[in-house]
């Protein structure tokens, strides 16, 4: 049909018989011109709709799209042409062939509709359609037949047409123009991200990307320079999409989680419930072992359950479309795969038979080209798609379980510390991103499997069975040995975590380490966990040597054994070439998938734990408010129904039954006796479980918790809070909330940076921004959780009446106020008393008095006098001086940040307050100005930063490329004889590999010279043993060195983790402050295990790669000297793409990670301040801002996964030019070769773009993961304090007297800042009781830094006992002095190592200490007594309970000096009491130095010094002093002290 069709013969083989083969011209002009265009016929429609569907605004025309067309119109004529001269020749008869009339006219409507569709892309952001670019592929392709056909013809001319062979050049030029012209991307305005626009051929090939490596290789990339990405991949778009899913989800697997339940209830129904025993006595402490059992009980019994196995079907819903592509594209590689070995054969076929035509190697070659270049670019899509998913994948769980934090229930957050949070956020959500990459080896790795032995079946027949039989025998080997690495990972990461919290704690507390001299103890404790993670890390590392030889030994065992049956199974088998070298193709096609296969079902199996840890979290309770109800009619503010609350279900109700009405505008003062005060505020927020009754609420609430929470960044922000910025109102705030004087101080005014947690404010100033930022929020309810607990006595009084008393700013609205301080009671509108949950009294102050119930007795006790108005003045329990106490110890925060900042501090704030406390206020009115004016100069950017502002110094990013000194600092801890060992061992494998190839190729030279019947077995055998020992060589040597490298890598983790531990232990307190917690711990926890688990196996492949790859090149150059010349030109391409790569590739890996920690500290952060974000309902807010953070991260991950498949399209590119050239040598110089060496030459070659691939990459993962070093590296050389213990050592009873001289005595805490002490000169005789006082910021807290050295000093010096402290060792200073500091710091562990944790004293000691420190009968009663478990921070004990085991450690101690830091500030009344005594009585004959906030502590010392900026203003008797009328008397009055013995207890 088809051959009247054309006039000619459609298809004859005789056609290819010849030299000068070729295709007849009929099939040229059916066939192969209907394939193009039936290809775009078909997609069209499809594609049309996708336009119309997705279209966006119509873009302007441009050069681009106008030539484009102007071509196409070209094209549309030439058609129209060719039909014309058709016509005007046909003169009716039947001579002119049907195929004339027809291609012109199908071209006719084919052009056109390209037009269409060219048009129609103006619609759309990514003007090339990919489907247009590979129709114009294809047509060039399938036209170049008939080009050359034409032409021949032509030549020859045979009477050929000129006409028709003119038009068909021309339409043909014009297409190959339209192809390059659609190569170029065009810009559009709506994206700035070219990949959006990118067209196709500049996609698949990653071109669009080349901008970015090289503005990378020119200069270092910031993060402005790194594009972003598209709407589609943004965080917001991600967690929409899968947020529908996953609501879906949940729902189905909590109704089948209800479903189990009540299964599980049913049976245990005759089982009878554990209870609590209702007439316990409930104090905090019973409640807190109760607990500690239950959780004992929890975690013995079953495992908990929880909606199971909805995130996975979530996230395949989410992602199905990628998915889909990316399986289409692996399909396709892994096909291909297989038509190398073919090619192969074939080639060596053609090789061998001389009688052959020169074309068809010459097509073969070719073809094994274009199939390389085919799966390079399949398999670069296919990871680009991968990889992209991964990404988003992570992203969707980072944002999910940010949202999931925002309104986890607080039960729920109960079982999640921070950093378990964190971690479900780090690492579970990087565990599904691995995975999500690597998931189609699932089932790709099978398939590969089976094609594999189906091929070798058909080289080698039945033999194969043998060399599958080995390589499935070891897969239970392998995937034995992998189990058991698992444990052994799993194990290491329980140390791993124990390390860190302990690091953690260290960190947190290192001023107390400071304080007591316990570095060495600490120190101690990390290398024994260190030990033991260390001793898992070599065993993990033998086992993996083991599991390194026997993926080296299979595929050499498996041939050997192959071979070997297939030589003797039957005497004809003979091994040729040809078969030799297919096989060893196939078998390291094998090698892949089977070495792939237990590797993946480990990871799915590891992140499978990922799975349930998140899905229990995401699947975790939301915090129920249901309770809580909204009433804008309600005539009250707040009113509480029969509300009982608690905080654990399973205990009993914290709040029983309270019925309580709040008026508008009332303010409430909520006193209390035992416990309840912080928990009804706290059920008000919503934040405990209801048992039942409820809440009704007025109105909007802002909320001051006890301990306050503060973010890192300006004064302002904390503030502010996200509210507009209003000048005058903030002007008021500051004013009313004291912070004007800091802000004089703080370096920056209200733009000091703050540190993390507020590090570096004092106590009372973090409580007064706290309080700010409630003022400002223009709220309708203030929730005042004790927010004078940290501020003195004046500041207080301050606060109360111009922010939260009847005259103050909050006036009008509704207050409610916990507080201790009793003094202010009068002046509150109505009183609670709240007593163990329940209100016991309410009313005024007179009437409460009146009724002479709970609250009159509870005044009395403490009440001594009335003051001068008849207005009760008390001891109060809980003022302390504001400031700097939080500085002397803001170890709850962190380690004293303080440094910085109270350096500014201490000189002026203490100047300004007692002025302006006593003047007119003239002098506030200035500082108001000078602060407005301030903040014009900062709002015109004309302000540099003040020095010290920027406080928490910027992680330092190195830039370029790493220094050498780095590897050569590895390379030295691993130690230089090892790492000779080590390369010698991995160059005997590369020689013994290099000996097979060249043995086998000799054996299969063997098959020309001899046939089955005369080929002696000795020479078989010889064969097959020497082959056979070769391989085993290999797999020795690499055993080897595999080997010597893991002990030699674990040497050098270990030598760099003790120097960085011993040098961090020793630095000065300033580099704690201005270094953030997070910071330091990543360099023991990041830094550390790259170090641990990823440098040493780097390593290992990078110089196996680096050595295999030479002897690839060496044997195809012994092979084809001619080779060589290709190589050169190959090597340089080779070399300048990894240059330009790798300066790009590091420096955004080192992006990725300086982007990632903010999101995570961000976290903590938001999880900290959950109650205060909650009530001032700013979540979505702080959800923005998650993904904002998330965001830039992303970007940075993405354009780091494109410039690695920028550079393994570019090298595979190379590779296969490799074995294009290495092809075409062989076919050109087929006459002086054989068959055997084209094999293993060929063999060869096809191996080595992975390789090359694999070294590049090697080689930028040991650039970046040398950064570990680096960072590590540059903590090691922190500079140190004073060295612990010197030669000068004092007499072992110093200081026997305890007498300590100052001498001019002058101190900094930076050296950018100013003095803080400004020449201290006094003595204190033996066994003197000194009282210390000044305002705040007069460098109190400095005095006692520099006794214990923390501060060195700028001038003079100190003596104590004769001895000047600077001139001995700081561990024999700071172990001779005692200090009861002011915050109570406890480290995990047993309460005994709280206590004593070098075990210096007997147990007989410890008891006695713990009965002079009240503590005897708690801990007598606790199950375990002094092996109590103390939980991180001491959180299982009260804040009174670790004032008093503080105590208790001072007790132990015991030494002439003792030092008291406020000691007694957190602490209710009667603690007080029981620790003012106990000093009284047992420090007796020691010298007691106090720092005072609270006058009364200290009117009965020996002396009083007064402070006041820096220097000493008076120094003497309490007496003396009162009658002076200094600065000590005022402050005497204002606390309504007037004689000595105003406040005796």
């Amino acid at each position: 049909m088809l051959e009247n069709f054309c006039n000619s013969t459609f298809w004859n083989s005789s056609f290819l018989k010849t030299p000068e083969a070729d295709l007849p011209l009929c099939f040229e002009q059916t066939v192969l011109v209907w394939i193009p265009l039936g290809f775009l016929w078909l997609l069209a429609p499809w594609q049309l709709l996708h336009v119309y569907k997705s279209r966006n605004k119509r873009s302007p025309i441009t050069k681009f799209y106008l030539a484009k067309q102007v071509l196409v119109v070209f094209l549309l004529i030439l058609a129209a042409i060719e039909l014309a001269l058709v016509l005007t020749e046909d003169s009716g008869e039947a001579t002119i062939p049907p195929v004339k009339y027809t291609n012109p006219i199908l071209y006719l409507c084919t052009w056109l509709l390209v037009l269409l569709i060219q048009d129609s892309r103006q619609w759309c952001i990514q003007k090339n359609s990919w489907f247009l670019s590979l129709f114009w592929i294809l047509s060039i392709l399938c036209g170049t037949f008939q080009f050359q056909t034409l032409i021949r013809a032509l030549l020859q001319d045979k009477n050929s047409n000129l006409a028709y062979s003119c038009l068909f050049f021309i339409s043909y030029g014009f297409q190959i123009m339209i192809l390059i012209l659609s190569a170029f991307s065009e810009k559009s305005d709506s994206s700035n991200n070219p990949s959006s626009t990118a067209s196709f051929l500049s996609n698949i090939t990653f071109s669009w990307y080349d901008s970015m490596v090289l503005k990378g290789y020119k200069q270092p990339l910031t993060i402005e320079d790194v594009w972003d990405i598209d709407e589609g991949f943004k965080t917001k778009t991600m967690e929409n999409r899968f947020e529908i899913f996953m609501a879906k989800g949940l729902q189905k697997a909590r109704r089948a989680f209800q479903k189990r339940r009540q299964k599980k209830s049913q049976q245990n129904s005759g089982a009878t419930l554990h209870g609590l025993n209702k007439n316990q006595s409930q104090s905090q402490d019973v409640l807190v072992l109760e607990e500690a059992k239950k959780k004992k009980k929890k975690k013995s019994g079953s495992t908990e359950d929880f909606p199971k196995s909805w995130l996975i079907k979530a996230l395949f819903k989410t992602f199905w479309v990628i998915l889909l592509k990316s399986f289409i594209l692996k399909i396709v590689y892994d096909i291909l795969t297989f038509l190398n070995p073919q090619l192969l054969k074939l080639l060596i076929s053609f090789v061998s038979d001389p009688n052959v035509y020169a074309w068809t190697g010459y097509l073969y070659a070719i073809l094994l080209f274009v199939v390389s270049l085919v799966q390079s670019l399949c398999l670069q899509s296919y990871f680009q798609l991968c990889f992209v998913m991964g990404m988003s994948v992570r992203t969707t769980i980072m944002a999910s379980v940010y949202k999931k934090a925002l309104t986890l229930s607080n039960l729920a957050r109960k079982q999640y510390p921070i950093g378990e949070t964190v971690n479900l956020m780090s690492v579970d959500a990087q565990k599904l991103m691995d995975v999500t990459n690597f998931l189609h080896l699932l089932w790709s790795t099978v398939l590969q499997i089976v094609l594999s032995i189906y091929f070798l079946w058909r080289e080698l027949g039945p033999s194969v069975l043998a060399g599958v039989g080995v390589m499935v025998l070891l897969i239970p080997v392998n995937g034995i040995l992998a189990t058991k690495n698992r444990s052994i990972q799993f194990n290491n990461m329980k140390h791993k975590d124990k390390r860190l919290k302990t690091m953690n704690e260290i960190l947190s507390g290192i001023k107390i380490l400071k304080y007591f001299a316990w570095e060495p103890s600490f120190k101690d404790q990390v290398h024994n966990i260190r030990k033991k993670e260390l001793k898992n890390l070599r065993l993990f590392g033998q086992l993996q040597s083991l599991m390194i030889l026997i993926l080296q030994l299979a595929p050499v065992l498996v041939s050997v054994i192959t071979f070997a049956v297939y030589v003797l199974v039957d005497s004809n088998n003979i091994l040729d070439a040809e078969k030799a070298f297919t096989s060893i193709t196939l078998f390291n096609i094998l090698r892949f998938p089977l070495s792939m296969l237990p590797m993946m079902i480990s990871s799915v199996l590891q992140a499978s734990v990922s799975i349930e840890r998140l899905e229990k979290y995401l699947g975790g309770d939301d915090l129920d408010t249901s309770a809580i109800r909204h009433d804008h009619n309600l005539d009250k503010a707040v009113q509480f129904s029969e509300a009982s609350f608690t905080w654990d279900p399973d205990a009993e109700t914290t709040i029983q039954d309270v019925n309580l009405d709040i008026m508008e505008g009332q303010l409430v003062g909520v006193g209390t006796v035992g416990s309840g005060k912080s928990s009804l505020m706290s059920a008000m927020l919503g934040e405990m479980e209801n048992v039942h009754g409820h809440i009704t609420i007025k109105g909007t609430i802002a909320y001051v918790p006890q301990q306050s929470w503060i973010q890192n960044g300006t004064i302002k922000d904390n503030i502010l809070f996200g509210s507009e910025f209003n000048e005058k109102k903030y002007q008021q705030v500051l004013e009313a909330c004291a912070l004007l004087p800091d802000l004089e101080i703080l370096p920056g005014g209200d733009m000091a940076e703050i540190g993390e947690k507020g590090i570096n404010l004092s106590g009372g100033q973090k409580q007064r921004v706290s309080l700010a930022r409630a003022t400002y929020q223009n709220a309708d309810i203030y929730i005042l959780d004790d927010p004078l607990s940290a501020v003195d006595a004046h500041v207080g009084k301050h606060i109360f009446n111009k922010v939260l008393g009847p005259n103050g700013l909050l006036n009008g609205k509704t207050r409610l106020l916990v507080t201790h301080s009793i003094h202010f009671l009068p002046q509150v509108d109505q009183i609670v008393v709240v007593g163990n949950g329940t209100i016991l009294e309410k009313g005024s102050y007179s009437d409460l008095l009146a009724k002479k119930g709970v609250f009159a007795k509870n005044l009395k006790t403490f009440v001594k006098r009335p003051g001068p108005e008849g207005e009760v003045t008390v001891n109060d329990g809980s003022e302390e001086e504001d400031d700097d106490i939080g500085l002397m110890t803001g170890l709850e925060e962190l380690p004293e940040e303080a440094a910085s900042l109270t350096m500014k501090r201490e000189n002026s704030l203490r100047r300004t307050l007692s002025r302006s406390s006593r003047s007119s206020g003239r002098h506030l009115k200035s500082l108001k100005n000078s602060l407005k004016t301030r903040n014009v100069n900062a709002l015109k950017g004309k302000e540099e930063v003040v020095q010290g502002q920027k406080l928490i110094k910027k992680e330092f990013m190195e830039t370029g490329k790493v220094k050498f000194s780095n590897y050569l600092k590895y390379l030295q801890a691993i130690g230089w004889c090892s790492i000779f060992c080590i390369i010698f061992s991995y160059v005997l494998n590369s020689v013994a590999a290099i000996g097979s190839n060249l043995w086998l190729s000799a054996w299969t030279s063997d098959s020309q010279t001899l046939n089955g019947t005369n080929y002696p077995t000795s020479q078989r055998d010889m064969r097959i043993g020497i082959y056979a020992a070769l391989g085993l060589a290999q797999g020795i040597c690499i055993f080897v060195g595999a080997f010597l490298s893991v002990y030699g890598c674990i040497h050098a983790s270990k030598i760099l983790h003790e120097q960085l531990l011993n040098n961090i232990l020793r630095a000065p307190m300033s580099f704690f402050d201005t270094t953030p917690i997070g910071r330091i711990v990543n360099r023991f926890a990041g830094d550390i295990s790259t170090m641990d688990d990823t440098l040493p196996q780097t390593f290992r492949s990078w110089i196996l790669c680096f050595l295999s790859i030479l002897s690839t090149i060496i044997m195809i150059c012994m092979a084809t000297p001619v080779f060589t010349i290709i190589v050169i030109p190959l090597g340089i391409i080779y070399v300048s793409i990894q240059v330009f790569y790798v300066a790009t590739s590091r420096q955004l890996r080192r992006l990725d990670s300086v982007t990632r920690s903010p999101i995570y500290s961000h976290f903590s952060e938001t999880v900290l301040g959950l109650p205060v974000i909650r009530a001032f309902e700013h979540q979505k807010r702080f959800k923005k801002q998650n993904e904002v953070g998330i965001d830039i991260n992303q970007k940075c991950v993405f354009s780091w996964i494109v410039s690695n498949r920028w550079l393994a399209i570019r090298l595979e590119l190379t590779g296969n030019l490799i074995i294009f050239s290495s092809a075409l040598l062989l076919v050109i110089y087929k006459d002086t070769l054989s068959g055997d060496t084209v094999g293993f030459v060929l063999s060869n070659a096809l191996n080595i773009t992975q390789t090359l691939n694999w070294l590049v990459r090697m080689t930028s993962e040991i650039e970046t993961n040398i950064v570990a070093v680096e960072r590590i590296n540059e903590y090691i050389n922190v500079e140190s304090e004073a060295p612990w213990v010197t030669d000068k050592r004092p007499p072992a009873d110093w200081p026997s007297r305890g007498e300590i001289q100052f001498s001019n005595y002058q101190v900094r805490y930076r050296p950018e800042l100013d003095l803080v002490l400004k020449g201290i000169t006094c003595d204190i005789k033996s066994t003197e009781k000194v009282g210390v006082v000044g305002r705040t910021g007069a460098g109190k807290s400095s005095l006692t830094n520099c006794l214990f050295r923390i501060l060195e000093s700028a001038g003079g010096q100190i003596t104590i006992d004769g001895i000047d402290i600077a001139s001995i060792g700081l561990h024999d200073l700071r172990g001779k002095l005692t200090i009861i500091p002011q915050d109570p710091v406890l480290f995990s562990g047993s309460l005994r190592m709280n206590l004593d944790p070098f075990n210096k004293y007997s147990d007989e000691e410890i008891w006695k200490a713990l009965e002079l420190a009240h503590l005897k009968s708690f801990v007598a009663g606790l199950p375990l007594g002094l092996s109590h478990e103390v939980t991180e921070g001491g959180d299982n004990l009260s804040v009174g309970q670790r004032q008093l085991v503080c105590l208790g450690r001072a007790l132990l101690q015991k030494s002439k000096i003792l030092i008291l830091d406020e000691a007694t500030a957190a602490v209710d009344l009667e603690t007080d009491q029981l620790i003012q005594t106990t000093i009284r009585n047992e420090f007796f004959q020691c010298t007691v130095i106090t720092i005072a906030h609270r006058l009364h502590t200290i009117i009965d010392s020996n002396k009083i010094m007064v402070l006041d900026d820096g220097r000493i203003v008076e120094y003497g008797s309490p007496e003396e002093l009162l009658e002076n009328h200094g600065p000590f008397y005022s402050m005497a009055k204002e606390a309504g002290i007037e004689n000595v013995n105003s406040t005796a207890f």
